[in-house]
């Protein structure tokens, strides 16, 4: 007989087999014969004085617990010689839809604007340093797409949208740790994703799938309302009766060309701020209270939000015991990101503060139409580049942000290429300041301390989703105006995030017939 229970145990007992077994007979009943149990889900409570892990167990009682079988979430078929699919992205979207199709028995062909995932380090490390910007190559740009070098966090709230444990499991069959299956939070890390992605793509190749790096779609060619090719920068065509495009939100030129050939659009909702860094002692004091020094304890993580001017205010992509990372892609737009390797053992967190941006606050652009919301956001990632070269961050310490002044000295920061003291204030769109000020004030409540000269706001947090949607049926995953191209991911306005434009790539290669 199999039971499924919940424990809890201190931190210093979690990963203590004996602690785990008297746990579990004492919720279940010492005379029961306990054979063997796994666990299945681990969450941290901080919520209460003592700080403890809720876990979830299947116990094995009177009857032997099975042997451990090594995960499979995607099967092998050959499928070299099949149809072909062409795939526009080597992000979670497009890998996962391409490990998808090769379940189906269609053969996914890859087509990436930048390097394979182990290239992609000497780019990642000169722009790191603010040396130099591969516009090909960079934090976002490249195979793996934006997480694989932006923190490898797997956590999503759209479970409606997917299978997520086939997700999560896929990333354990190519060598991630077990831990995200049964992680409330799960995470991988930079320094883990890359061996990871590799292993994809070899699989994917074995199975007889194509990739082509260093290639970008500039051109497309219709005819009678779908696909007939595709043509990169050299002037080679791609053509599939199929095209999945995978793009991120950051693949401006995809949009742009896309609106050239008066193919469907839609400008959506989106959000801008900042990143903020503090010391990550702040956010354990706030969250673990007189317990965060123990060392059995994760470095502490926190979601923030609010409404201000009726507009959401809130945290984005928070990075415990992380750094925060030059993210720009394009030489002429400033923006910043954050990242966290698997050991999360820097000495300070960052996440991003953003606030909602609406049709309403773009209407300066409307003569860009569908695509007035990524005008808006360019218009600042240039004004901040033009302001600060090299790859400086314009920055302004949160104490005196509030106070509207410039600071006169700026805290350590783990951004490598250096901050520059600025007043924020003269750079963002004044909405966009004034909701941040008082949310800012309200979040003090939360993390004690936010507001104070040890925390530092840097600019521009801009990328948190795509400013464009390009439009498919519900039913069919096809757009709906051309029928043999199946928009997918973040880059498409679906996804946001790994798991979820992982997610979306999967849904989109099951459509595919």
């Amino acid at each position: 007989m199999i039971n499924r229970i919940e424990i809890t145990l201190r931190p210093a007992k979690m990963d203590d087999v004996s602690s785990v077994h008297s746990a579990i007979a004492k919720k279940i009943g010492y005379k029961a014969k306990i054979q063997g149990f796994e666990l299945v889900k681990r969450s941290l409570d901080a919520r209460q004085s003592i700080v403890v892990y809720r876990l979830i167990y299947d116990v094995w009682i009177d009857e032997p617990m099975p042997l451990q079988e090594d995960v499979i979430a995607f099967c092998a078929n050959n499928v070299k010689n099949k149809p072909s699919v062409i795939i526009i992205g080597a992000g979670p979207a497009g890998l996962f839809a391409a490990l998808k199709l090769i379940e189906k028995g269609l053969k996914p062909v890859l087509i990436e604007r930048g390097k394979k995932v182990e290239d992609r380090k000497k780019d990642v490390s000169a722009l790191n340093r603010g040396v130099e910007l591969n516009q090909e190559s960079n934090w976002c740009f490249g195979e793996g797409g934006a997480g694989t070098y932006t923190d490898g966090k797997l956590y999503t709230r759209s479970t409606k949208k997917g299978d997520i444990s086939k997700v999560l499991k896929g990333f354990v069959q190519f060598g991630a740790s077990k831990d995200i299956l049964v992680d409330t939070h799960p995470h991988i890390g930079t320094d883990k994703l890359p061996s990871i992605i590799q292993n994809m793509r070899q699989f994917i190749i074995d199975c007889g799938g194509e990739f082509y790096f260093n290639t970008r779609i500039v051109d497309l060619i219709l005819i009678n309302g779908e696909i007939n090719s595709m043509i990169d920068q050299n002037g080679t065509k791609f053509d599939a009766t199929s095209y999945i495009l995978a793009t991120g939100n950051s693949c401006s030129e995809i949009y742009q060309l896309l609106y050239a050939k008066n193919i469907v659009l839609e400008s959506k909702d989106f959000a801008m701020g900042v990143r903020i860094e503090l010391p990550q002692i702040m956010v354990d004091k706030a969250q673990y209270g007189d317990l965060k020094q123990n060392p059995n304890l994760p470095p502490a993580e926190y979601h923030l939000a609010t409404t201000v001017e009726n507009r959401g205010v809130f945290s984005f992509c928070m990075c415990p015991g992380g750094i925060v990372v030059p993210a720009s892609t394009h030489i002429g737009q400033f923006v910043v990101n954050g990242m966290s390797n698997s050991r999360r053992n820097s000495e300070y967190a960052n996440s991003g503060i953003v606030v909602a941006v609406s049709e309403k606050d773009v209407v300066d652009f409307e003569k860009d139409k569908s695509l007035k919301g990524l005008s808006f956001q360019r218009f600042y990632e240039e004004k901040l580049w033009n302001n600060h070269p090299f790859l400086k961050a314009p920055a302004q310490k949160v104490v005196d942000f509030l106070q509207q002044k410039t600071s006169v000295n700026l805290p350590n920061s783990t951004y490598n290429p250096g901050l520059e003291s600025t007043n924020l204030w003269n750079i963002l769109p004044p909405f966009i300041s004034r909701c941040l000020a008082e949310g800012l004030r309200q979040f003090d409540q939360k993390i004690k301390g936010i507001n104070s000269s040890e925390a530092v706001l840097i600019g521009l947090e801009s990328r948190t989703s795509s400013p464009v949607r390009i439009p498919r049926d519900k039913d069919t995953y096809c757009h709906p105006q051309i029928k043999n191209l199946f928009p997918c991911g973040e880059g498409a306005g679906y996804a946001g995030g790994i798991t979820s434009s992982a997610m979306d790539g999967i849904n989109c290669a099951i459509h595919i017939k």
